[in-house]
């Protein structure tokens, strides 16, 4: 079992920036991948970003892509997200996850293929 925590969200400004950063501990040799997720109010929970270890290759939405960039720690327990230019469509808690149970193809994207995730952390941008 792996335990991760957010931490770095808050309330900012349209065009400003915040960095998200997952602590994991536990079982963390074991794990394969980290990513985020964010949910907003009223709205299903999406995929944000992710990381695969074995390869450090990256998978960003297209809603985020250009500003958003994710990247872990040498240590490989800490996975963070940078988020630039935000827009208040980007209001949302966002949530860390860990360990997918399939690596192939777009697995990442699905909330049902991780297995650990964070308690969130909240971002608000302000118009």
């Amino acid at each position: 079992q792996v335990q991760l925590v957010e931490s770095g969200g808050g309330l900012v400004q349209a065009g400003g920036s915040l960095r998200l950063s997952c602590a994991a501990s536990g079982r963390t040799f074991s794990s394969n991948a980290m990513g985020w997720f964010r949910q907003a109010p009223g709205k299903e929970r999406e995929f944000v970003a992710a990381m695969y270890w074995s390869n450090g290759n990256t998978y960003i939405a297209d809603s985020v892509r250009g500003r958003f960039t994710i990247s872990r720690s040498n240590a490989k327990n800490t996975v963070y997200l940078q988020m630039n230019s935000l827009k208040p469509e980007d209001t949302a808690v966002y949530y860390c996850t860990s360990d997918l149970t399939n690596l192939n193809g777009g697995s990442y994207y699905y909330t049902r293929f991780w297995l650990s995730w964070g308690q969130g952390t909240q971002v608000t941008v302000s118009s």
